[in-house]
């Protein structure tokens, strides 16, 4: 295993403010939960108000890529997470449905924001030798958050359901607080070098319009169980509020597996075959989850998923990074990420639509034969950075913040 290279400051930083905000960002799964048991509503509309949520995070991801290249990615970060922080409260307090769908979508429309910079500043700050390794790291920052959210929402979670709202808006605003205090300011991309990017558009970009066609429907896949498990567990002879604890073992394991990252085998894997072997894993966990009924089952299969994810997340992120131009890697970042608000807009309604009509082992199995299908397909069509010819990226410039 090779030594392992220091992070920039400013990453680290950034870890630990995604951390504070992780520890209360369990609320999103129990979205349709909570619509559905606190306002009387069916499945079916309790994942339309989810697919609502999904469809506003589109825009949400393009606006906090936009506004990353150009007024600076603290400033949006800390402007996602307080607009998140005003809707989750909003949305714990909703008396009814029809305020119960607003503040859904206004914290879509927010939630998204803060992506593209955060990840921006990872990509741009760290050399591309440990851009994979950085951004694993940022995944396993939210699950290390994870696995306390986990531990809180079955905790809260049997109680009521809207004080895991109340929970995540806390920390959204103590992570706002800390990004505020903690980064340095970054200056907006100039005019002239913004210019000079416009050659390049991220929607004409074959490489990474192929990139996002797959992170889509992963992105599909990972949404489908965090949304639809809450309501798929009682159908198991499971409450739902045991989702938490399957999740906690997701995160746990997306911590502990972290060394795998480093290991002289992983490391010389190609992307496309990393990205193969990764979705080989998640159908793995899948197909567990189709068979298992009982609470020890369904952990071993999370656990098994979550290697998966592990090794997608750092490799995929820095691929997208390397397909960017200089000074544009916030706005690539941003239409890369659209694949979760597209994922999130279809996952409540195909997932509660899967569940309704044929039951947990049928939407389950339909996930994993998809992850197969996804392991083929990277083998053919995914870039390799090493194909990519991307000239250096120039360090953002960063001043101290004396404000």
């Amino acid at each position: 295993m090779p030594p392992v290279e220091p992070l920039p400051r400013t990453v680290r930083l950034l870890l630990l403010a995604r951390v504070v905000n992780r520890l209360g960002a369990f609320s999103l799964p129990f979205l349709t939960a909570l619509v559905s048991a606190d306002h009387d509503t069916s499945v079916t509309t309790a994942g339309l108000v989810g697919a609502a949520f999904g469809l506003a995070t589109i825009p949400s991801r393009l606006m906090g890529g936009a506004l990353a290249d150009r007024v600076g990615r603290r400033t949006t970060i800390v402007l996602g997470l307080c607009g998140c922080a005003v809707a989750q409260l909003a949305l714990a307090l909703s008396s009814s449905l029809t305020w119960a769908v607003v503040w859904a979508v206004l914290l879509g429309l927010a939630f998204e924001l803060y992506e593209p910079p955060s990840q921006a500043i990872i990509g741009e700050s760290v050399p591309e030798r440990q851009r994979v390794r950085a951004f694993s790291l940022f995944g396993a920052a939210l699950a290390a958050g994870g696995m306390g959210a986990g531990l809180l929402a079955a905790l809260l979670g049997h109680r009521d359901l809207r004080w895991l709202f109340v929970a995540d808006a806390a920390t959204c605003l103590g992570c706002a607080l800390l990004i505020r205090l903690a980064l340095p300011r970054d200056r907006p991309t100039p005019p002239a070098a913004d210019r000079e990017d416009t050659a390049v558009r991220p929607l004409r970009d074959r490489a990474l319009l192929t990139v996002l066609a797959t992170g889509t429907a992963y992105a599909l896949i990972h949404q489908q169980t965090v949304t639809i498990l809450p309501l798929a567990l009682p159908r198991q002879g499971l409450p739902a509020a045991d989702a938490g604890l399957v999740f906690t073992v997701t995160a746990a394991t997306t911590v502990l597996a972290q060394p795998l990252i480093r290991l002289s085998w992983t490391t010389r894997l190609t992307t496309p075959a990393a990205l193969a072997l990764a979705h080989v894993l998640l159908a793995a966990g899948l197909i567990g989850f189709a068979v298992a009924h009982t609470l020890p089952a369904l952990l071993v299969s999370a656990a098994v998923g979550s290697v998966g994810d592990l090794l997608i997340m750092g490799r995929v992120y820095a691929l997208v990074t390397d397909l960017a131009p200089p000074t544009g890697s916030g706005r690539y970042l941003a239409v890369f990420g659209t694949s979760w608000g597209i994922a999130a807009t279809l996952a409540p309604v195909c997932g509660t639509q899967l569940l309704a009509r044929t039951g947990t082992t049928t939407l389950w199995s339909t996930m994993a034969a998809l992850c197969l299908l996804l392991a083929a397909a990277h083998l053919r069509t995914t870039p390799r950075p090493s194909a990519l010819h991307n000239p250096p990226k120039p360090t953002r410039r960063r001043e101290p913040d004396t404000a």
